[in-house]
């Protein structure tokens, strides 16, 4: 298989994970001030649309039909 493919594959497979599990979310943190021994963070929540899955998954078999027709 192509490596075009392989991305395809790879998309594919995270898109479904993605659409499965209704989305992803996860937090990132960040340091907001430093003032000598104090510190303050910053917690930031983001969340990865179900719809971005649903996109993966086209733009993967895209990829994957692309990749078998040029090999």
């Amino acid at each position: 298989m192509r490596p075009i493919g392989i991305v395809g594959v790879i998309l594919i497979v995270l898109g479904i994970v993605v659409f499965a599990m209704r989305g992803v979310s996860f937090n990132r943190k960040e340091e907001a001030v430093r003032m000598g021994p104090v510190h303050v963070d910053t917690e930031e929540k983001h969340t990865i649309p179900p719809v971005t899955g649903i996109v993966a998954v086209v733009a993967g078999l895209v990829l994957v039909v692309v990749g078998r027709k040029r090999a």
